[in-house]
C-alpha cells in the first residue's frame, strides 16, 4: 500500500495535518493524482542542502512538470475539468519558480513525505526510532514556517467568523434594545390615561414583558461584552503568532540569505531561496492585512456600540497599532537587493543591479508603480542613515547616471522588481585620509530608496535598502588592493555591526577558508592543507611556522588586516595578498584545467621543491609558483647528480604567446612529472595541435613558435635535428631571480623560438618596498577624478615620482 493511500486513510487531526502541509508551494491535487511517480522519483536519501544533488533535483523538476502536463491532458471528462486546470496551473508555476532553484521543491516534497509518513508510523503505533531513516521525518524550516503559516490563516478564518457571530449579535441586542424602548413607551403612555381594569391588565403584561427584555437584554449583553474579550484575546494571539513567525522569516531565513549573498561574493556557493521567503513573506502579508480589517472592524463595531464592561481594558487600539507596527517592518525589511552591484566600482563604468519588493504583489503596490532612486553614500553617511532613519536630501557622495527606475509586476513570477542595467558611477567625493589609509580602503555604499502607498492611500511607506560595501577605483592597477577590502568585509563582516566595521585581525583558520574558498571559484580547486600550511607561513614572514589545523591552539592563531594587504612581503614590494591575488588571476587565465587536473603543485616552498626533487629521476619536474614574481609559476627539475634547477617564471604575457602544456612539451628534458607521471599522460590533451602540412591562407607561413632552454636537449632549434646554435656561455647560470632568498639552486633562463626571449618581460617585482606605492595610487586615482588635468597643479618631488613620470598622465 502506498504512502499516499495511508495518508487518505488518516482521521480526525491527523489528517487535518496532511492537509495544511499542502497549498499553493505544493497543490494536494498533484500529490493525488502523481502520488506513485512522486514517491518512486524523490529519494529519501537526497539531500536538499547539498548542492551536490542540483543536477539530480533539476532533472527530477524538470520530470515533475512533464508528467504533470501529461496527467492534465489525460484528464478529458467535464467532471475533471477544473483538476486539469489546477495541474496545468501548478507545472507553470512550477516551471517559474522552481526551475532556478530545484533544490528547494524536493525540500518542500521531502518535507510533505517526511509529515505523512510521521503521521502515518504514529497512526500504526510505531514509534519514531523503528524509521528506516529518520533524519528524513524532521521537520526542515520552510516545511515548518508553511505549516504555521496554515494554521495562521485557520486562526484568521476563525476570528473572521467570530467577528461576523458578533456583529449578528451586535444587532439582535439593537433590536430587542429597541423592543424594550417601545415597551417602556406604552409604559408611560398608559400612566397618562385615567385608571381602569383594561388599563392595569395591559399594563401588567407590558411590565411582564419589560422584564423578560431586560433580561434578555442583559444576558445579551453579558455575552456581546465576553464575545468582544475573547475576540480580543485571540487577535493577541494570532499577532504574538505573526510576530515570532515573521521574527523567524526576517531575522533569521533573510538575515541567513543577505549573508549568503554577501559570502557569494567571496566565491562560496550561493543556493538562493528568495522565491520561497517571498512566498512566507507574502503569506504573512495577507494574514496580517486580513487580521488588520478584523482589528479596525471590531474598532467600528465597539465605536458603535460603546459600553464597556467595569474594570475591563481596551485592547483593541493597542492590537491595531501593534498590527500596523508588524505590516510595517514586513514591507521595509522586504525591500532587498537581488542582485548586488559591483563590489569594486570603476568610475565611468557601467554596472547594474536589481531591486525587488517581496509582497509587493500580494499588497497590490504594482497599481501605482512605485519609483526607485539609486545614489552612492560614504560609510559615515550610512551610519547616519542607521541612526536616524532617513537621508539629508541632496546628500550623497558621488553623482550616478541612470539613477531611476520604475518598479514592474511580472504576472507569471509574481514579482515586483526594477532592474537597472546603464548605471554608472560619473564623480565620486572622498573622505581625507589618514594615516596609511589609502582610497582602496575607503568603503562606499548604494542607497536604493522608494515610496509607495497601500490600501488606496491608507498607509505611505518609505523604504530604503543599502548595498554591500563597495570600494570605488578610478585604475585598474587599485583593483587588487580594493578586492582585499571587499574580500575582507564580505568574510568577516559581523552581524548587526555599525557600517562598515570588521575586525583588524582574525583567526588564520578563517583566513584559510576564506582565501581556499575564492582560489576554488576562480580556479575550479580549492587549497589543500599543505598549500594553506604554505600561505599561513607567507602571510605570518615565518618560514618555518608549525602551524596546528585542528584543536584548541588552532584559533589562537591570530592574522592582522596589515599582514594581510598592508605590509610589503620579506624583501619584496608587494603584500600577501597582491601575491596570493596575481597567482589566483594566473591560473584562473591560463592555468585552470592543469590546477584542476593537480599537475600543478603551485603553493609549495623552494627549498621543500628541492628536498623532493633530489628523490627522483633525472627529468622529474614540478610546477610551483614564484616567491619573488608576482603572478609567476616556475617549472623546477632535476638534473644530473641530483642537482635542482629552477626556469625563470613564466607569467601572463609568456602564456599569451604560447601555453604552459605546450612550454612543457617544448622542453625534452622534462620527463616525469613529479613523482614519476610521464608527461605526456599528464600534459598530452592540453597540447595545441600542429601538422606539417599546413597551408598558408594569405600568402606567409605561419612560424611555429618553440620554447628551448639553451643547453638543455629541447624541441626547438633545428626541428629536425633538434640540435640549437652555439650558445652563450652567460645563460647557462644567469643570475636568480631569488637570489635574496638565500638559495644557491640554479636559475635558468629559457627562450621562445629565437626571437622571444622570456627575459624580454624583466621582473620589476624584487628588491626593496616602494613607500610610495599608495601615495602613488592615490594620487593617480586623484588624476582620474579630474575634468580637466590642466587645472590640476602639483609637486610631483612631494609624491615621490620622478618629473619625467609626468608623460604617463598626459600620453
Amino acid at each position: 500500500m502506498s504512502l499516499w493511500t495511508k495518508a487518505q486513510q488518516l482521521q480526525g487531526e491527523a489528517l487535518r495535518q496532511v492537509q495544511a502541509v499542502y497549498g499553493e508551494h505544493f497543490p494536494i491535487e498533484v500529490r493525488h493524482f502523481l502520488a506513485p511517480w512522486i514517491e518512486s522519483k524523490i529519494m529519501s536519501d537526497v539531500d536538499p542542502d547539498n548542492p551536490q544533488h542540483e543536477q539530480y533535483a533539476a532533472s527530477v523538476v524538470g520530470a515533475l512538470i512533464q508528467e504533470l502536463e501529461s496527467k492534465a491532458q489525460a484528464l478529458t471528462n467535464e467532471e475533471f475539468f477544473l483538476t486539469k486546470i489546477k495541474l496545468q496551473g501548478a507545472a507553470e508555476m512550477f516551471r517559474q519558480r522552481y526551475s532556478q532553484n530545484p533544490l528547494g521543491l524536493l525540500r518542500i516534497i521531502r518535507h510533505c513525505l517526511g509529515t505523512e509518513l510521521k503521521l502515518v508510523q504514529q497512526a500504526e503505533n510505531m514509534s519514531l526510532g523503528m524509521s528506516s531513516n529518520p533524519a528524513a521525518l524532521l521537520p526542515d524550516a520552510s516545511g515548518e514556517i508553511l505549516q504555521q503559516l496554515d494554521i495562521l490563516r485557520q486562526r484568521t478564518q476563525e476570528t473572521s467568523e467570530d467577528l461576523r457571530r458578533m456583529e449578528q449579535e451586535q444587532e439582535a441586542f439593537a433590536l430587542e434594545y429597541h423592543e424594550l424602548t417601545k415597551i417602556q413607551a406604552n409604559l408611560t403612555h398608559l400612566q397618562n390615561q385615567a385608571p381602569s381594569q383594561q388599563k392595569n391588565d395591559f399594563e401588567k403584561q407590558l411590565r411582564i414583558k419589560k422584564e423578560m427584555s431586560e433580561h434578555k437584554l442583559n444576558v445579551k449583553l453579558a455575552e456581546l461584552l465576553q464575545m468582544r474579550m475573547a475576540l480580543a484575546e485571540k487577535h493577541k494571539e494570532t499577532l504574538m503568532l505573526i510576530e515570532n513567525l515573521q521574527a523567524r522569516v526576517l531575522d533569521d531565513e533573510l538575515i541567513r540569505w543577505k549573508r549568503e549573498q554577501q559570502l557569494a561574493g567571496n566565491g562560496v556557493p550561493f543556493h538562493s531561496n528568495l522565491d520561497s521567503i517571498q512566498e512566507w513573506c507574502e503569506g504573512l502579508a495577507e494574514i496580517i492585512w486580513l487580521n488588520r480589517q478584523q482589528i479596525k472592524e471590531a474598532e467600528r463595531l465597539r465605536a458603535k456600540f460603546p459600553i464597556m464592561q467595569a474594570n475591563n481594558t481596551d485592547h483593541v487600539p493597542a492590537l491595531n497599532t501593534q498590527i500596523t507596527q508588524l505590516l510595517s517592518s514586513l514591507v521595509t525589511s522586504t525591500f532587498i537587493i537581488e542582485r548586488q552591484p559591483p563590489q569594486v566600482m570603476k568610475t565611468n563604468t557601467r554596472f547594474t543591479a536589481m531591486v525587488r519588493l517581496l509582497v509587493g504583489g500580494k499588497l497590490n503596490v504594482h497599481m501605482t508603480p512605485p519609483q526607485v532612486t539609486v545614489s552612492i553614500i560614504s560609510e559615515q553617511q550610512a551610519n547616519t542613515l542607521l541612526k536616524n532613519d532617513k537621508m539629508a536630501k541632496g546628500e550623497a557622495s558621488g553623482e550616478i547616471l541612470n539613477n531611476t527606475g520604475t518598479m514592474e509586476y511580472q504576472k507569471a513570477s509574481r514579482q515586483l522588481s526594477v532592474s537597472f542595467r546603464n548605471m554608472q558611477l560619473r564623480k565620486i567625493k572622498r573622505a581625507e585620509k589618514k594615516g596609511t589609509e589609502s582610497v582602496m580602503d575607503e568603503k562606499f555604499s548604494l542607497l536604493f530608496q522608494s515610496k509607495f502607498s497601500v490600501g488606496g492611500g491608507e498607509l505611505v511607506f518609505q523604504v530604503w535598502t543599502l548595498s554591500l560595501p563597495v570600494v570605488v577605483i578610478v585604475h585598474g592597477n587599485q583593483e587588487p588592493h580594493a578586492w582585499a577590502t571587499v574580500t575582507w568585509d564580505n568574510a568577516f563582516a559581523e552581524p548587526g555591526r555599525t557600517p562598515f566595521v570588521v575586525p583588524e585581525k582574525v583567526p588564520w583558520s578563517q583566513v584559510a577558508e576564506t582565501l581556499s574558498t575564492k582560489f576554488r571559484s576562480a580556479t575550479g580547486r580549492a587549497l589543500t592543507e599543505s598549500n594553506q600550511r604554505f600561505l599561513a607561513s607567507k602571510a605570518f614572514r615565518n618560514p618555518n611556522l608549525q602551524l596546528p589545523l585542528v584543536g584548541p591552539e588552532a584559533g589562537n592563531l591570530m592574522l592582522t588586516w596589515s599582514q594581510f594587504c598592508k605590509e610589503p612581503l620579506p624583501e619584496r614590494n608587494f603584500t600577501f595578498w597582491e601575491w596570493f591575488y596575481a597567482l589566483m588571476k594566473l591560473t584562473r587565465e591560463h592555468l585552470r584545467a592543469p590546477w584542476m587536473d593537480n599537475t600543478i603543485v603551485g603553493f609549495i616552498g623552494r627549498k621543500q621543491t628541492e628536498d623532493l626533487l633530489k628523490q627522483c629521476l633525472r627529468g622529474t619536474f614540478m610546477l610551483r609558483f614564484s616567491d619573488s614574481e608576482l603572478g609567476g609559476v616556475t617549472i623546477a627539475w632535476v638534473g644530473d647528480s641530483s642537482e635542482v634547477f629552477m626556469l625563470q617564471p613564466f607569467t601572463s604575457k609568456d602564456f599569451a604567446i604560447r601555453t604552459l602544456a605546450d612550454r612543457v612539451s617544448d622542453l625534452k628534458h622534462l620527463i616525469y612529472l613529479y613523482p614519476d607521471i610521464p608527461k605526456d599522460q599528464a600534459f598530452g590533451k592540453y597540447y595545441t595541435p600542429f601538422t606539417d602540412s599546413q597551408t598558408p591562407t594569405n600568402g606567409y607561413v605561419k612560424p611555429l613558435l618553440v620554447t628551448h632552454v639553451p643547453g638543455w636537449s629541447s624541441g626547438g632549434g633545428n626541428l629536425e635535428t633538434g640540435s640549437y646554435p652555439p650558445t652563450p656561455q652567460g645563460f647557462y647560470n644567469p643570475q636568480s631571480p631569488e637570489a635574496s632568498m638565500g638559495r644557491d639552486t640554479p636559475s635558468v633562463h629559457s627562450a621562445t623560438s629565437e626571437t622571444v626571449h622570456s627575459s624580454f618581460y624583466p621582473s620589476t617585482q624584487t628588491g626593496q618596498p616602494n613607500e610610495v606605492s599608495d601615495s602613488f595610487q592615490d594620487f593617480m586615482s586623484q588624476v582620474e577624478e579630474l575634468d580637466n588635468l590642466e587645472e590640476f597643479q602639483m609637486d610631483l618631488n612631494t609624491m615621490g615620482v620622478m618629473p619625467a613620470s609626468m608623460t604617463h598622465f598626459k600620453s
